[in-house]
């Protein structure tokens, strides 16, 4: 896949660069749309600044949000250009991708608008690397093309996950839904020494099981695929104790059988201790997903605590974006990651299938060796 040095001389040249500038963003007091979060776009910094070291000049492309194809107050890009001229004077940001249907559609209409008075393209947005989307497969069509610093660095990184690890290899997993990360569980249980469960789809394995669960969240129609998984040779580590409310609302430990009415909202302290001593055996292991419903603070120990294993281990450890990334930030730990992956759908789907539209698009550029 062509690197940014198989671009050749870029003085004077206008790049087109697909970053991934999808921040969270609120509401101030005053009604303006405030950036909560700019790690995306200093992310961006190193391939933008080696682009205008050389002379570069350098157009950055991105969604933001979900608009659906027509221009909307709160996903406009201003906030982000505001924070992009501070941390890079001078690149240009076009408005919000999403703001027209092409960009969803792949429109050759729209990719040939993007790409007119462009001489070059970097991808850099790894976030959005799984959708074969205008910005994201088009312009590799006509242009020399290449992938950025940063979906370089997320490249190498999971594909050494997925063919080179250095084991014991474990993988903890979360969230709420089996049905979202089946493809991925399967396609690690091929490289995995373990899997380590949490958060709600934990609820459907323990149901395969035959342990009674309350009312917890969980996905009937999964729990044969649930047993299956559990009858295979690698060892699924789930909760031995969860925390959640009984059936009262009153905040509660439980073991492995929930009672009637009661809900589990997290892993208990003796599952968040054994995963930890988990974690600290293994030399690699992928995190995605939170261990239950963090954001509430009575819910919160388990994916604190697999947080500080993370940090703590002396494993190369690589958390898959999204949740588990806004945990680590929550929690103040995510410096002391080995890689924290700027994209949890993107890195799933590497891992699951080892390409991705964007990088299959990179490939096939008229610049490629």
């Amino acid at each position: 896949m062509p690197t940014l040095d198989d671009l050749g001389d870029v003085a004077g040249k206008r790049v087109l660069v697909r970053t991934d500038f999808n921040v969270p963003m609120e509401t101030s007091a005053s009604g303006e749309r405030v950036i909560t979060d700019d790690f995306r776009i200093r992310a961006a910094l190193p391939t933008i600044e080696w682009l205008t070291s050389r002379g570069a000049t350098v157009v950055c492309a991105s969604h933001l949000g979900r608009p659906k194809g027509s221009p909307e107050a709160k996903y406009s890009m201003q906030p982000v250009r505001r924070r992009l001229a501070e941390l890079a004077p001078g690149v240009e940001l076009l408005e919000n991708l999403r703001f027209d249907p092409g960009e969803e559609k792949n429109d050759p209409a729209f990719v040939a608008a993007l790409v007119s008075g462009i001489d070059l393209y970097v991808n850099d947005a790894f976030g959005a690397a799984h959708r074969a989307h205008a910005s994201i497969v088009g312009p590799p069509v006509t242009l020399p093309s290449a992938m950025g610093q940063l979906l370089r660095r997320e490249v190498e990184v999971l594909l050494d996950l997925r063919h080179r690890p250095k084991h014991p290899f474990v993988a903890v997993l979360g969230g709420s839904k089996i049905s979202d990360k089946l493809g991925v569980v399967e396609a690690l249980l091929d490289v995995v020494d373990a899997l380590v469960i949490g958060g709600a789809m934990c609820f459907t394995f323990m149901a395969a099981q035959g342990l009674p669960i309350g009312d917890s969240l969980f996905e009937p129609d999964q729990v044969d695929t649930c047993r299956r998984l559990l009858a295979q040779p690698k060892p699924i580590h789930l909760p031995e104790d969860i925390t959640g409310v009984d059936a009262d609302g009153r905040y509660a430990t439980f073991g492995r059988r929930l009672p009637p009415g009661a809900k589990g909202f997290d892993i208990g302290p003796g599952s968040a201790a054994a995963f930890t001593d988990i974690i600290m055996d293994s030399r690699t292991v992928f995190w995605n997903g939170p261990m239950g419903m963090f954001e509430d603070e009575r819910f919160a120990n388990g994916t604190r605590t697999v947080a500080q294993a993370m940090a703590d281990t002396k494993a190369f450890t690589v958390v898959g974006g999204g949740d588990s990334a806004a945990a680590l930030a929550q929690f103040g730990l995510d410096d002391r990651i080995d890689h924290v992956s700027t994209g949890g759908g993107a890195s799933l789907e590497l891992l699951e299938l080892g390409d991705l539209p964007g990088l299959d698009a990179l490939r096939k550029a008229p610049n490629a060796r």
